[in-house]
């Protein structure tokens, strides 16, 4: 880690039994929620889940009507906003237009009553940690959208909080200025230490920066795990449909096993028994060409590397109990290389690897 930016010893965050009700509407029920001291957890989920009802809470910018919010196990939730040492990143800049980067950056070192001597130390620090020392005296106008951002994170640390808090801070941004800040975020994250929360509804973005992921819907918890496990093994059937694309395919549970496509697979955790719908991601869909195959090439999408294959299953296919519906799709995702010897309308074999899937009610 770079001491130049150290923030200290990081603290763990925990919001206990958090409800928060707007007339009828449940805002927030019952959200519980750990931290690590260090970790950055992406608060994942649709518009209105609750996810920047919490972390407003967290940062003191809204109240909660019962539970508590701790970091480093002292309830905070009484605290005023301005007395929780927490950097805020928000999706508009907010950055002020007549100031310089360097100065915007060190605006709240002034307010803690920093020296001047002290604040363009930390003001230079924070901008060779994003990347743009060059930029020290210009006007955010002179900036692009990405680069604002950028002076808006450094300032959210330049103060060294204790907790810094993300609220969709990508979203206004163009797709490949989006990537860049994103990995850029996460790096200086993990160089800081800085125990962060990070609201987005984008799940590609969740996926790639958090150490772990909270699925939220309808104002509660639906599963908080590691990237790789979510998307692997959801836990609910919301966590399932949510987070990636899934294929619905009939299917049966039984004592642990999944019958689907001719093929015996684990069950997930979570998964109904007897008759259902399994949730199958495109990656583990096999398709090879055979004349005796059970579905026909629909549609090929060229995603790059790979390339979305759309195969309608033949009726009498073997998925479940009762076979398939009618054109009934499955989509697979497989290597470009591969797709280039399929073409529209030819009959194919689908297969499914054995790996363990969600199987949830039809």
């Amino acid at each position: 880690m770079n001491s130049s930016a150290s923030q200290g010893s990081p603290l763990g965050v925990d919001f206990v039994d958090l409800h928060r009700h707007f007339g009828e509407v449940r805002g927030l029920d019952g959200l519980t929620l750990s931290v690590e001291p260090g970790e950055l957890v992406c608060l994942l989920g649709p518009s209105g889940c609750g996810k920047t009802t919490a972390l407003r809470i967290l940062a003191g910018l809204d109240h909660p009507t019962s539970g508590e919010v701790k970091v480093a196990g002292k309830d905070i939730t009484g605290v005023p906003a301005n007395k929780r040492d927490m950097g805020m990143v928000f999706q508009a800049y907010s950055l002020f237009p007549h100031l310089t980067t360097a100065d915007n950056v060190a605006f709240g070192l002034k307010l803690r009553g920093n020296s001047s001597a002290e604040r363009r130390k930390r003001a230079g620090e924070m901008l060779e940690l994003v990347g743009l020392s060059e930029h020290a005296d210009r006007y955010p106008h002179q900036l692009s959208g990405g680069q604002q951002q950028r002076v808006a994170l450094a300032r959210a640390l330049a103060f060294r909080p204790s907790v810094l808090l993300l609220d969709e801070p990508l979203s206004a941004l163009d797709a490949k200025v989006r990537v860049q800040l994103r990995d850029e975020i996460r790096r200086v994250q993990l160089e800081v230490g800085t125990t962060t929360l990070f609201v987005t509804h984008d799940q590609e973005e969740a996926l790639a920066v958090s150490d772990r992921v909270a699925v939220m819907n309808a104002g509660h918890l639906e599963q908080l795990a590691t990237p790789s496990e979510l998307y692997s093994s959801p836990a609910t059937p919301f966590v399932g449909e949510f987070v990636g694309l899934s294929n619905r395919i009939p299917a049966a549970v039984d004592d642990g096993r999944v019958r689907l496509l001719g093929h015996s697979v684990d069950a997930l955790p979570g998964s109904v028994s007897g008759p259902g719908v399994a949730l199958v991601r495109p990656e583990v869909v096999g398709v090879e060409a055979d004349e005796a195959g059970n579905a026909t090439i629909a549609s090929l999408s060229f995603r790059g590397p790979v390339t979305h294959v759309v195969c309608t299953l033949a009726s009498d296919a073997a998925v479940g109990p009762g076979g398939v519906t009618a054109d009934q799709e499955i989509t697979a995702q497989i290597p470009s290389g591969h797709a280039q010897r399929l073409t529209l309308g030819q009959r194919v074999r689908v297969t499914i690897e054995p790996v363990p899937v969600l199987v949830i009610a039809g």
